[in-house]
């Protein structure tokens, strides 16, 4: 068993036992494998060992390897996605983690209409308010969407957020709690196309914590394939 077959089943052991301590199922919970700067003979070996999701953070780099790995898997767009970017990978992600503006949700819009479906995102909450991060602010997201509630080409189904980097995570459990009850609020909003199915928080150091306190999708690099 190579280093990240290894590293794989020892974080869905992790998530299986913080699922199980706050009373939910581990199936709930979805690894996501974050490939930024990661050769495509790892992720082609995570693929191997069981990935069926990967993130990545930059356009260009998403594009170059989904036409170099060709086992199906789900990719997501993760990291912060230029409006002008939008029309290089919309027909090629499953997911976009990044919804943060109008002018980008416009032109998402633009290119749900090419695809004749609507596109899923993820509305990106900077909670802590972390100036080097981006994401709205808790208190701007139901203005926000309710504005993106009028576009048909958007699929809200959840909200994602990066808690400060911490070598304690219970430090940063509460961004975690604040984003879980921001997704209550805006359940009963009930805003057209909008769902909250999804919360896409915890990264490779504080993925336990975002496990119990509510998270369906962890974004993992670092804890799968080591220091880039």
């Amino acid at each position: 068993m190579g280093h990240i077959e290894k590293n794989l089943d020892r974080l869905q052991q992790e998530i299986h036992a913080a699922a199980h301590r706050s009373g939910r199922k581990p199936e709930e919970v979805r690894l996501i494998a974050v490939t930024k700067n990661v050769s495509i003979a790892s992720i082609e070996e995570a693929i191997a060992a069981g990935v069926t999701t990967v993130g990545e953070n930059r356009v260009q780099e998403l594009k170059n390897k989904i036409h170099q790995i060709h086992t199906p898997v789900q990719w997501h767009m993760i990291g912060t996605l230029q409006s002008n970017k939008v029309k290089y990978i919309y027909d090629k992600v499953d997911l976009i983690h990044s919804l943060d503006r109008i002018s980008l949700a416009m032109a998402i819009q633009k290119y749900a209409r090419l695809l004749g479906r609507p596109i899923s995102c993820l509305v990106e909450v900077n909670v802590a308010q972390e100036d080097s991060k981006e994401g709205l602010k808790v208190e701007e997201v139901p203005a926000f969407l309710r504005q993106v509630s009028q576009l048909e080409g958007i699929a809200v189904q959840g909200l994602m957020t990066m808690a400060p980097y911490t070598e304690k995570p219970e430090e940063v459990r509460w961004v975690f709690q604040r984003l879980r009850e921001l997704s209550h609020e805006v359940t009963e909003s009930n805003f057209n196309g909008v769902t909250m199915k999804e919360l896409s928080m915890g990264m490779s150091n504080d993925f336990k914590i975002a496990v119990e306190e509510g998270s369906t999708m962890v974004r993992v690099g670092t804890a799968i394939f080591g220091e880039p």
